[in-house]
């Protein structure tokens, strides 16, 4: 019993030293806040957000009633367009130091930009309470009509009047650019005036204003597969089952994309391998699941246009283009498709023809007008003398393919063939022109001139240019000879 006394007679001495040793390190505490939001100053006055942020962190865990530090620290949140961490920030402060107008009037108007108008009117109210503010009585004015605008643009959407609501809910998203609901409410009118790609720009936004928003990421994947962007409409609806992965609405949407996904990449890959026959079977059937969304048929139609270009069957290229183009008269790829189709089948007009609609379209497109003034070069070419076709070979035949299609002309309308000196002038017309081709269509550089649609045996083509050619006359000179059994003339047999 006298040991306890003992113990208890020392008790308020122990307390009284437990005291000022915790007041000296609530003191040191203090201190050390206030190094750390001096640091934190210091990291923000240079433009280094981050460093700073982690000071004012600090500063936070040693004191947390240093309520400059909770000031400064939302202020760097904002800055970073975190507004959501930056909100308690600001409210702790106001819990801390009721009187400190700058924060209210800062929260205010963090909560405006919410569209949380009751509240910003409160902050606002209550800095006008102590003193007069420019700004906070601007803000109060502002509130009202924009209330009315939400409440009106509300009833417009209901009504269908989706431009009027669109006009007005610009007149509130604009200060008001944190409020999800808005967005949400606009991008319903952009959706119902055909406007996807707009609507899936307000949408976006709202993932990160909203947390776990999983009816955004399945509204922007639904309108990207109506874009026909199956790609990213798989992309946002993965989002959404990550958030949510029992969401049933957005898993049964997920197992249709991704089944059109799996399809179009698989014909994809044929295309890649050059098998273009299985290719355009995989396009067939994405057009067999999937047919009433146009941008997706219209990009599924190019594929397959694309195959049968590849494949070199031109007829069926120039169909399916034609296809394209009676869905959607402005795709310049279709009509750049079916310029290029029609001049491999020789149709230089039709291919002319349709770059002339394509440059209804859009004269500045890249390319086109050189395209163009090529395809009617190569009609007016055409109508003079087509080398490919003196020779009859496509025009991407190989050069193996030109010599051979030459020496078997050239055996066959060779002047010496023929007795009759009727037979024989019009057989030596026609081996001139057989050894013009040959000339022109063997020679890499004379080619790729008469393919730019020059004609690089015509004088008027070249403009004097001095390649010492005359037109009708591959071999120079002033006439062509044959001569019969021996000595002098073209030596036919060296061709060979």
């Amino acid at each position: 019993m006298k040991v306890n006394s003992q113990i208890l007679a020392h008790i308020p001495i122990l307390l009284v030293i437990s005291d000022l040793f915790l007041e000296g390190v609530y003191g040191l505490d203090k201190v050390e806040s206030k190094r750390f939001l001096s640091k934190g100053n210091q990291l923000l006055n240079a433009g280094q957000l981050a460093d700073a942020l982690t000071q004012y962190h600090a500063a936070i865990d040693a004191d947390s009633s240093n309520y400059q530090a909770f000031y400064m620290r939302a202020t760097v949140y904002l800055a970073m367009s975190k507004a959501r961490a930056a909100l308690p920030d600001l409210n702790e402060v106001m819990k801390l130091q009721p009187t400190f107008v700058k924060a209210r009037l800062q929260r205010g108007n963090l909560l405006m930009k919410m569209g949380r108008f009751n509240e910003a009117q409160t902050d606002y109210e209550a800095v006008l309470s102590v003193a007069d503010n420019a700004e906070a009585t601007k803000k109060v004015e502002e509130i009202r009509p924009l209330r009315r605008n939400v409440n009106h643009a509300t009833a417009l959407l209901k009504q269908g009047q989706f431009h009027q609501a669109v006009d007005l809910l610009n007149q509130v998203i604009e200060p008001c650019p944190w409020n999800a609901d808005f967005r949400e409410l606009r991008a319903t009118a952009f959706e119902h005036l055909g406007e996807l790609r707009r609507a899936i720009n307000d949408l976006k936004p709202t993932t990160i204003l909203r947390l776990d928003n999983t009816q955004a990421y399945l509204r922007m994947s639904v309108l990207w597969y109506k874009l026909g962007d199956v790609a990213q409409s798989l992309e946002e609806i993965r989002e959404c089952l990550k958030l949510d992965p029992d969401q049933k609405e957005c898993y049964g949407h997920y197992k249709k994309v991704k089944k059109l996904v799996k399809t179009m990449e698989k014909g994809k890959k044929f295309m890649a391998e050059n098998n273009f026959v299985d290719a355009i079977k995989r396009y067939e059937t994405v057009l067999e699941k999937e047919s009433a969304i146009i941008p997706l048929t219209v990009e599924v139609k190019l594929k397959i246009c694309e195959c049968h270009m590849k494949s070199g069957d031109y007829e069926e290229a120039v169909e399916t283009a034609a296809d394209v183009i009676d869905i959607d008269e402005h795709n310049i790829p279709a009509y750049l498709n079916s310029a290029e189709a029609h001049t491999n089948l020789e149709a230089y007009e039709e291919a002319v023809d349709d770059l002339q609609k394509a440059m209804q379209v859009d004269d500045n497109y890249p390319g086109l007008q050189e395209k163009l003034k090529k395809a009617k070069k190569m009609l007016k070419q055409s109508q003079k003398k087509d080398y490919y076709k003196i020779l009859g070979v496509a025009r991407n035949a190989k050069k193996q393919e030109i010599i051979k299609a030459y020496r078997k002309l050239a055996r066959q309308w060779h002047p010496d063939n023929f007795k009759d000196e009727k037979e024989k002038k019009s057989a030596e017309k026609k081996f001139i022109e057989i050894a013009s081709a040959k000339e022109v269509l063997s020679d890499p550089e004379k080619r790729k001139q008469f393919d730019a649609g020059v004609d690089p045996l015509d004088p008027e083509a070249q403009q004097g240019g001095g390649h010492g050619h005359h037109h009708g006359n591959p071999f120079g000179g002033g006439g062509f000879s044959f001569h019969y059994g021996g000595g002098g003339g073209h030596d036919f047999h060296g061709e060979f």
